[in-house]
């Protein structure tokens, strides 16, 4: 039997969700790399291809084998649809004609959706006013820590934002749909990789066919490193970490990831490139920490505690 999804996550929960944020951070600089020398269905193409392939090394690596139905390859393909080619296609678009701090913010709505998503199509992962207000908190947060200046952009290019809302939405839909897969014990790596190849199978020939790829100029090595870590990082890595919250800890929480991702991104700018961190920052990073709390739960019951004892 599968483990029950829990409501509140534990402390290997919480780290999984960092070393998430941490791998998607990534992507939205790989995308910055491949996007200038690459098309985006190209782009979306070389990241799922290399994904899959590395996820079926891995399945037989460990042993393991790929479930042979037709019924799961088709919700693999569903939600290859709606995790992989839509948002993966349409953020590298968006992120070509706006700003990375705008689409990261854009991005950050996406617990939005999934709370109001999953309360429609589930029963344990109601909407709860704790639940609302932290999310509220935390997109605060994001704006804060990028800089509300970013938001002086918005309307800049009106196609392109709402591309990446829509690819939010999409991302909200396939993480709620997406619990079937631990709900009928598929391991992890399996969900993954299976549903990698079903969006490789999708993206492979629409690049073919739009892109003609083998008409680009000649790419440097900086753009293959870049396509090869949203494949290995952002991809391989990224969804065996993504199935292991889902089935433990529920698709609201998953996309928490949203928030951590900008805090990932200019601390690691900060650790590798000699960047500063400026007060925006500070009160961002506390902003999203106290709304990552409040959904929790489990700080303001020990405060709550406290308190009836004094």
């Amino acid at each position: 039997m599968p483990e029950p999804i829990n409501r509140t996550m534990a402390p290997l929960e919480w780290a999984l969700l960092v070393a998430l944020s941490l791998l998607w951070g990534g992507s939205f600089f790989f995308n910055a790399v491949a996007v200038a020398a690459l098309p985006p269905f190209t782009v979306v193409a070389c990241r799922v291809s290399i994904g899959a392939g590395l996820l079926f090394l891995a399945v037989r690596a460990l042993g393991q084998r790929m479930p042979g139905n037709r019924t799961t390859w088709q919700q693999f393909a569903v939600m290859g649809v709606f995790n992989n080619v839509v948002p993966f296609s349409l953020i590298v678009w968006g992120q070509s004609h706006i700003a990375s701090g705008l689409a990261a913010i854009l991005n950050a709505t996406t617990p939005l959706f999934t709370v109001v998503v999953a309360h429609a199509f589930t029963r344990d992962e109601r909407m709860t006013l704790a639940s609302v207000t932290g999310i509220g908190i935390g997109f605060v947060g994001v704006v804060i820590l990028i800089g509300p200046d970013v938001l002086g952009e918005a309307g800049t290019d009106l196609f392109a934002e709402i591309a990446v809302l829509v690819a939010s939405v999409s991302y909200a839909l396939s993480v709620v749909y997406g619990r079937r897969f631990s709900r009928a014990g598929l391991a992890p790596l399996s969900a993954a990789a299976g549903q990698i190849t079903a969006a490789a199978a999708m993206m492979v020939p629409i690049a073919l066919i739009v892109d003609r790829p083998w008409q680009l100029v000649t790419v440097g090595a900086n753009v293959w490193g870049a396509l090869f870590g949203l494949g290995a990082l952002s991809t391989f890595l990224a969804y065996i970490i993504y199935y292991r919250i889902l089935a433990r800890a529920g698709s609201v929480n998953l996309m928490l990831v949203t928030f951590l991702i900008p805090v990932s991104a200019i601390l690691l700018g900060t650790a590798f490139l000699g960047e500063r961190l400026s007060p925006n920052h500070f009160l961002g990073m506390a902003a999203i920490g106290l709304g990552l709390a409040a959904i929790d739960g489990r700080p303001l019951a020990l405060l709550r505690r406290w308190a009836e004892r004094a």
